[in-house]
């Protein structure tokens, strides 16, 4: 058996540019880049006035620290409007406002927290070359930005051998948490005492395997007993009421292992996990994909937004084990 371990919506955003010595176009549209207000740049890190905080690049993969501090705001984020000539500007939460022209190929965005909470937006890019070949899928967790506030950003892509005379750059995923409901992995212990954190997903002809860990980082036992509860949620953070979420997985497959009830308590330092299984077969019905999940601990416990992108097909069904007590380390 293994051991595995509406606020807002989160809009994914289809902007595609082609980066080329000669300029960029939005793909599709029939206009220039810079008659739909996207500039090309030889280097990126540096946005126009009306669309946030000037950034500085970074090395691929990493996002960038503002250039110059906002005068009131340590975190450099502005309201500034999403850039004007894009027909889904008003409802975009990513939007691309700069590229190069050439190698090193690099470009900016703009996230805007387009919800009513404060939130953390994570995105992931596409970088294709003129073959249609992909060439990268660079993503960035943006920190926590008011309603309606932006924050800018710098993708530095480097050199791309295989990449032709065009490269394409598009968002291709959003996702977006509350950020009194993020995660937490490292960093400062949160006020509850306990982190909350997904592991690392096993899949296998279809059947699919996740670990929802939890650790005591408080100073204080934390007492759990039964199962998480959870809450699953669809794009735009809706809850998806067509998912029965099981205690038992014998309905779902018989390589899980049994799943009995205990209570735990668990000393500051050590962890616990709970065992995620579910399989994404496709037949008759709903097919249903839930990008995000809600999850309490226990029942007086802080509820943590989580992104399992469960591919749960047509099959309506979640097991959710007990928690059980991780081995030492």
């Amino acid at each position: 058996m293994r051991s595995l371990p509406r606020t807002f919506p989160a809009v994914l955003v289809s902007v595609v540019l082609l980066l080329a010595g000669c300029g960029s176009q939005v793909a599709g549209s029939g206009d220039t880049s810079q008659a739909q207000g996207i500039p090309t740049e030889p280097r990126c890190g540096v946005t126009s006035s009306t669309t946030g905080v000037p950034t500085a690049s970074t090395p691929s993969g990493t996002t960038s620290a503002p250039a110059t501090p906002a005068p009131s705001d340590t975190t450099s984020v502005s309201t500034s409007s999403p850039v004007p000539g894009d027909s889904s500007a008003d409802e975009s939460a990513v939007k691309i406002t700069r590229v190069s022209r050439g190698a090193p190929y690099c470009f900016d965005f703009d996230v805007t927290n387009v919800g009513k909470v404060p939130a953390i937006y994570t995105v992931t890019f596409t970088v294709t070359a003129s073959s249609g070949e992909a060439l990268a899928h660079p993503e960035h967790t943006v920190p926590a930005l008011k309603p309606g506030q932006t924050m800018s950003r710098t993708v530095t892509l480097g050199d791309l051998p295989r990449a032709g005379d065009q490269i394409r750059a598009k968002v291709h995923k959003v996702r977006s948490v509350p950020a009194a409901e993020a995660p937490s992995r490292g960093g400062a212990c949160p006020p509850s005492g306990i982190r909350v954190y997904l592991g690392v997903a096993d899949a296998a002809m279809g059947l699919r395997f996740l670990n929802i860990n939890l650790e005591n980082c408080g100073k204080r036992p934390t007492r759990l007993n039964g199962p998480p509860q959870l809450q699953l949620l669809d794009e735009t953070h809706l809850p998806i009421r067509s998912v029965k979420i099981l205690h038992d997985a014998t309905p779902i497959t018989t390589s899980a292992s049994e799943w009995v009830a205990r209570p735990l308590v668990l000393k500051p330092g050590e962890r616990a996990y709970s065992e995620l299984v579910w399989r994404n077969t496709v037949t008759d019905g709903v097919n249903v994909n839930s990008p995000y999940a809600r999850v309490w601990a226990n029942p007086s416990a802080t509820p943590v937004m989580l992104t399992p992108e469960f591919d749960l097909g047509t099959t309506g069904k979640l097991g959710v084990s007990p928690w059980k007590k991780h081995p030492p380390r």
